[in-house]
Formats: structure tokens, sequence, C-alpha cells
């Protein structure tokens, strides 16, 4: 046996192990093992008789939960397999929630305490009632559009036209039948000033010449739906400018990223945003690239390959998720993010790039080449005048060599060590979801390619990205 999600090993008894115990019954479950060491072979418990009845009752009176304990034997040693059954409520040690996550125990704090209580009783973050927040705090002019496009997009029947404002939203469980309280999904939809009750519900947008210096910003807030078209209108119009092209008569307007994996790109970071961190979703525009960063938590066991890969629709403010639906703004698929792809590479642009954090999703449109060629009007607008060689300001261009050199994941691995040379392989490796082997094999590759360099030691050390990167 190893070490695992649902795996523990302990040479000794603490009694603060309850703590893994917690974290076990909180999460999918699992055993603790007490009396072997960390590569899993016995070592032997001498007072095993005596914790098969202490620890019991301690589970009991300090968890309130019940687990099977079994005294086990290997060549003469005794050892405890203590076997913890996952629990549908939360369960907490002297007033703190511990949770299991891949073979580490994390104490649950802040928006994550809350999803996961809100998750063990069945609630979702979009669905809480807000206190004191009634009918007479909605825009009526926001709702009567809304159920206007929804019956146009043939995703509401036309009887909900005639429906009372109380009984349409008690139909979509955007109002509390106890006290007629609105959720949360209803005041970020259909208020006027959502930004009010829910703080950081709304998005700023920058135009920065480097990563210092701001040009200009807006500050969009409203209702959700106007803060998306706001956005995308801005982006399309203010932030960037379409390249101009005829044929015979015609006008082509080329926009630098398309405008169908913006709003899809948008729509994400709204719909799947976790409001309950207060912070705003935050978009850069500079001359060669567009980066969105939102709050946000992926579904429990995901990855970011995941994420990024073939999935089924699990969004995390499911009645915001299925206004937007009704709208037609998106699908319920889960194709959000492969909609996105296949609108860049249609349009001939770089595939996006997705970098997760531990509190937001990252994600990063590169123009093309071509694009920031003639958008510049120069030919090498982005080039070292001495050695025609990219420079920082076309990273968009490195990344997709090394994708077109490695696979997309080196790619990753190489933009999170551009984002801060400093991350060690077990830091990627949590930030990736990918195991920390794979990430020191990832890295191992771009260093044999010439590709990276490390400065100092394993740890205080920091990586470089060599100038000869671009070099054929």
């Amino acid at each position: 046996m190893k070490e695992s999600q649902n795996i523990e090993f302990k040479q000794s008894w603490r009694d603060e192990y309850l703590k893994w115990i917690c974290g076990f019954a909180n999460a999918q479950g699992g055993e603790l093992y007490i009396g072997l060491n960390d590569k899993g072979s016995v070592v032997g418990l001498a007072d095993a008789r005596r914790l098969l009845e202490d620890i019991p009752n301690k589970i009991q009176a300090i968890l309130g939960i019940i687990c099977d304990i079994d005294l086990k034997k290997d060549n003469g040693l005794d050892y405890l397999k203590i076997t913890v059954e996952p629990h549908s409520f939360p369960v907490s040690y002297k007033g703190q929630y511990h949770y299991r996550s891949g073979s580490t125990k994390q104490e649950l704090k802040g928006s994550a305490l809350d999803q996961f209580i809100m998750r063990k009783q069945g609630k979702h973050w979009d669905s809480v009632p807000v206190p004191r927040m009634g009918i007479k705090d909605l825009d009526l002019r926001c709702i009567e559009e809304f159920r206007q496009i929804a019956v146009n997009q043939q995703r509401l029947d036309e009887t909900s036209l005639g429906e009372t404002i109380p009984d349409f939203l008690e139909r979509l469980k955007l109002l509390d039948e106890k006290n007629n309280y609105l959720t949360r999904a209803a005041v970020l939809l259909f208020s006027r000033h959502p930004e009010y009750r829910v703080g950081g519900a709304f998005v700023k947008i920058a135009y920065f010449q480097n990563e210092a210096d701001i040009i200009f910003q807006d500050v969009i807030e409203g209702d959700l739906f106007s803060q998306a078209d706001r956005v995308l209108d801005l982006i399309m119009t203010k932030y960037t400018r379409a390249l101009i092209s005829y044929k015979g008569s015609i006008r082509h307007d080329t926009p630098p990223v398309p405008k169908a994996a913006l709003r899809e790109a948008i729509h994400n970071a709204i719909v799947h945003k976790d409001y309950g961190s207060s912070i705003p979703i935050q978009i850069r525009v500079y001359g060669n690239k567009i980066r969105m960063w939102n709050a946000s938590v992926l579904p429990e066991g995901w990855t970011l390959e995941k994420l990024i890969g073939n999935h089924s629709s699990k969004p995390y403010n499911p009645d915001i998720a299925a206004a937007f639906f009704r709208t037609g703004r998106t699908e319920s698929w889960g194709r959000g993010i492969e909609n996105i792809f296949t609108a860049c590479r249609n349009a001939g642009v770089p595939d996006p790039v997705y970098e997760l954090e531990i509190n937001g999703l990252w994600t990063e449109f590169y123009f093309s080449k071509n694009y920031r060629e003639q958008a510049a009007g120069l030919g090498q607008p982005d080039s070292d005048t001495k050695t025609g060689r990219e420079t920082d300001i076309g990273f968009g261009m490195i990344s997709e060599k090394i994708r077109n050199d490695f696979g997309k994941d080196v790619a990753n691995t190489l933009i999170l060590i551009k984002k801060n040379p400093e991350y060690t392989a077990a830091q990627i490796s949590k930030l990736t979801g990918k195991s920390s082997r794979t990430i020191e094999n990832y890295l191992k590759k771009l260093k044999d390619a010439g590709v990276i360099n490390r400065k100092g030691a394993k740890l205080g050390g920091h990586w470089e990205i060599l100038n000869n990167i671009m070099d054929p």
C-alpha cells in the first residue's frame, strides 16, 4: 500500500490525528493506519490494545461520529486500522473543519469553508436567500426583457410571459418561498446595483502599456447580463482595433481575438465566478494579448487538464448558469472552452492559455504575429532590431512554439515559470494537478532542449528562460 487520497500511515497515535479522521469524514472517507511508517511497513504499536478502546471514545466525544477500528497483526507486530466513512453532514474538530485533498489534509476557511458547508447541505452559493431583499429591489424592466428573450430563444414557454413576477421568480428558484427573500442569483441577475449587496460583483478592464503603466481603464457595474454585453462591446470597440480589408467592395474586419471566443470567455468568467471572494473579474489588455482573471473554484477532483479537456457541465453557480442558458448566451454541455479553442483555430489565432492559481483562473489570448505586424504597420514591431528574434512581448509565439514541439502541458509549465521564476516542481504540481514527477520530467525536457536553466539551489533558486528560445 501507498499513502493516497484515502490512505494515511502513522507510526504512533497522537490525539491530533483526530484531524485526519475529520478530514476523511468530510471528504470521500479513508483508512488511517497506526503502527506503519511512511513506506507502509509495519513497525508495531506497543499499546495497541489500550488504544483499541481509547480511540473510539475520543472519536465519538470530539468528532461526534463512529468509526470501525480493527486490531491487526503482521509478523507478530500489532497495528490498528481505522476505517472512516464519508459523512453527508459537516464534521468538525473542536470548531475546525478539515478536509482530505489528494494525500494532504487541509483546514477549510473563508469561502472554501462556506462552499463546503453549503455543499453538504445540498445547496450552492447562488441559491442562498439575501435577507431583506425582495421584488421591490429588482429592475422589473430587466426581468421583462429576460422573459421575452428566453421565450424567443424557445428556452421558456410563452405562458411565462403572463405569470406574475413572484410566480415567475419562484418557478426559476430565484425567490425563497418561506420569506419571499430574493436569492443571491436573483440579486446579481436582475438588480440595478448588485455590487451593493455582493462585494466584487463587477468587472475591471484596463489597457496596459506594460506591466506597470495603465493607459486607461473602465469599471463595469450593473446586472450580470448588462455586464457581459458591455464588457464585450468595450473590448471590441475601445480596447482593441480590428484590421480592415476588402474583397472587392465588401469590407472585412478582423479583430485580434475572435468575438465568439471572447464572448464565451466573458460568459464563463461571469457564470462560474466565486462571488463569495469579493474580488472583481479583471481584464488586462496589452498590445499583443488579453489576460482575463476571475476568482474561481473548480469542481471537486478537477484539475486544469480536466477543465480544458472534455467534461460535463458543472457550473459553480447553477442558477446563474441556467439564466444565461435561457437567454441563449451559453449552452449546458460543458463545451464552453472547447468552443473557445475552435473559434481561435478557425481564425488562425494561437490557442488560449489557461493558468490555474490557488484562488483563481487566468485565461490568456495572444494575438497572432500577422495581426501584430499589420496593426503596427512596421513589419516586425515586436522583434529585437539586432537579432530579429522575438522579445518578451512575443511570449505568446514562444509558448506556441513550445506547444508545437513538446505539447500543451509542457508549454503551460513554461508559462507558469515565466509568471514566477521561483516556482518549484512541487508548487507547479499543486497548481496544475499533475504529479511532481511529471512536472520534473517536463522541466527536464525544457532544460535538455536549452529552453530554461536553473539558477541557484533547488530551494531558494529560480528559473531563467534562455534568450535563444526562438532560434531555429
